[in-house]
């Protein structure tokens, strides 16, 4: 039976520790998970976890705009041959940050394209994050768009004229808790009306973006979060939220190609 599957999880991370989170998560109907590569290091170290067998795991290998300025030489060679592991089911989180510019923006154009470059050869998805930069990543996209398998937009917090051009590539839209922000999810939950069903994604992005709807004592946000993100979701998109979660499910099992007949 599908159950929900938070395709964006931050671990490894002290915040979050894995033996208390992950069966948090499947007490609260979530079984799978993705682990988000940010950098080489934490990459390898996101693969190593998914092997755990107490869910369906499975990684990404990448790196984040924040971190582009670290990359040394060899490290998409390093990022090849994470992608080799059956584990590993998209390149990222990859994109353009030019919010905080905590790498200089010509570098991060610089690794952003080498990793879509990669992700056409490796034949994966590209795991995809973006603050104030649309306009010079989309121009990117666009670029790579014939010769990639597909992308997933991270952490969509855009306006529907973005979520729609995403769209257009035949790109899916990660929803997070930032749609139960009662002052800055308003644009998201306008966006949400144009995002059909069968291209929406959920995630939490833990441990950060705890839903602001949610008490906890904790803010740190966990994958047991999702179901209340999908209530949210279900609410605005008027849907039942059993229909919501099996057309997540197979969203996900499609988009990243997952073969889960031997999984939990």
């Amino acid at each position: 039976m599908p159950s929900w599957f938070d395709i964006g999880i931050n671990l490894p991370d002290k915040r979050l520790p894995f033996d208390q989170i992950v069966p948090n998560a499947i007490e609260n109907d979530v079984t799978g998970m993705l682990l988000i590569g940010s950098h080489v290091e934490q990459s390898k170290q996101a693969l190593e976890l998914t092997s755990s067998g107490l869910a369906t795991l499975v990684a990404s290998a990448g790196v984040h705009p924040h971190n582009a300025k670290d990359v040394a030489d060899g490290y998409l060679l390093q990022l090849e041959q994470l992608a080799k592991h059956a584990k590993v089911v998209a390149i990222g989180e990859c994109g353009l940050d030019f919010n905080r510019n905590f790498s200089p923006a010509n570098v991060q154009l610089r690794v952003f394209e080498e990793q879509l470059e990669l992700a056409t050869q490796v034949n994966l998805p590209v795991y995809l994050h973006e603050r104030d930069a649309f306009e010079q990543q989309i121009s990117l996209l666009k670029k790579y768009q014939s010769r990639l398998t597909g992308g997933v937009v991270h952490c969509f917090t855009g306006t529907r004229e973005q979520a729609n051009a995403y769209l257009e590539l035949g790109f899916y839209i990660g929803v997070t808790g930032w749609v139960c922000d009662p002052k800055r999810g308003d644009q998201l939950r306008d966006a949400l009306a144009d995002i059909p069903l069968d291209k929406l994604l959920l995630e939490t992005d833990s441990p950060y973006l705890f839903p602001k709807t949610l008490k906890s004592k904790s803010r740190n946000n966990q994958p047991a979060n999702l179901p209340h993100i999908a209530k949210t979701v279900a609410d605005i998109k008027d849907v039942e939220l059993q229909y919501l979660k099996q057309s997540c499910w197979r969203n996900t099992i499609r988009f990243f190609d997952l073969d889960l007949s031997s999984e939990v």
